[in-house]
């Protein structure tokens, strides 16, 4: 039996703290290992490896080009001339993230992206693809340099609309931000039933993600279209919308399972009103407990003007 070598993907752009972030853990007591780790440097910044750190902390460091981490073989190769017990990936951000090709005996155990959140805006504003394609299967996103930044709650919105699964931390000199504080919705939670218009949909539906407790027993309106998964009983759909995460061509469906008795009715793909409680019951497609609506009126309707979410 080929043994599995775990390895550990750490990117983000030049400066975004990856080669702190690497020193820090490979120090950490809970990261010792008995064997060699390989660090394959795809890109060197203002921090060096220190020549002892690498002895005191067991680890072989070779500098590698973007063709090599696209070459299957020749990353084979490397395992091969240096054995070691696992591998750790400094990637440089402006590679083709999706072009990278892992043996088949490589065990990808964790992608983490780190962000520099003084430089966060303009790198998403000018390379929003190539930061997606970093995010977008990431395990963890650590913003640091988070000092006097204000916003961060936007930031954490611009992620989940890309990634909804990965956990985000925030940083800033004293260490890890605990409080973020979130910016005012853009609705009232204490109205009878919370309407929701155009780019409110997408504020509300990664606060359900973050905060469901907010909205058990609330009452919610908002204009969607109906997708009808085969999985779904006969009474279940999904209203929701497409929202542009990134670029016109990166596109992402964002519903709820609904519950109504006229679900056998609707028509996948049509407009609808629909006026529902939301609940936290188990779903076997959330493979756990999570939000689900439950409709007291649906109104057929034409698709809005603004039908596509943008959080960009």
């Amino acid at each position: 039996m080929t043994m599995k070598i775990p390895v550990y993907i750490i990117n983000g752009f030049l400066d975004s703290g990856k080669t702190e972030f690497i020193q820090y853990t490979l120090s950490q007591p809970y990261f010792e290992t008995e064997g060699e780790t390989l660090l394959l440097l795809g890109e060197a910044g203002e921090i060096e490896y220190e020549d002892q750190f690498l002895e005191e902390h067991k680890t072989q460091l070779l500098e590698v080009s973007e063709n090599e981490c696209q070459d299957p073989q020749r990353l084979h190769n490397i395992v091969e001339e240096f054995m070691p017990e696992r591998i750790v990936i400094e990637w440089n951000g402006m590679w083709d993230f999706k072009s990278m090709k892992l043996p088949k005996n490589w065990d990808l155990q964790q992608q983490i992206t780190m962000i520099d959140a003084t430089t966060f805006q303009t790198f998403f504003g000018n390379m929003k693809s190539k930061m997606a394609d970093m995010v977008r299967k990431s395990d963890m996103i650590i913003f640091n340099r988070c000092d006097g930044i204000a916003d961060l709650s936007s930031y954490k919105r611009n992620i989940k609309a890309i990634n909804q699964n990965a956990e985000i931390i925030f940083e800033d000199s004293t260490g890890e931000v605990n409080q973020i504080m979130e910016d005012e919705l853009p609705y009232s939670l204490q109205d009878p039933v919370i309407e929701l218009k155009g780019p409110q949909y997408g504020i509300w539906y990664l606060d359900v993600l973050e905060h469901i407790e907010r909205y058990i027993g609330k009452r919610i309106r908002f204009q969607a279209f109906v997708v009808k998964p085969s999985t779904f009983p006969a009474d279940y759909f999904v209203p929701g919308r497409m929202a542009m995460t990134c670029c016109a061509d990166d596109m992402a469906f964002l519903g709820f399972a609904c519950v109504s008795k006229q679900a056998s009715e609707l028509i996948a793909k049509e407009w609808i009103e629909v006026t529902a409680v939301l609940k936290r019951e188990y779903l076997a497609d959330y493979k756990g407990e999570g939000p689900v609506l439950y409709a007291e009126k649906i109104i057929k309707v034409k698709a809005p003007d603004d039908a596509v979410i943008s959080f960009v």
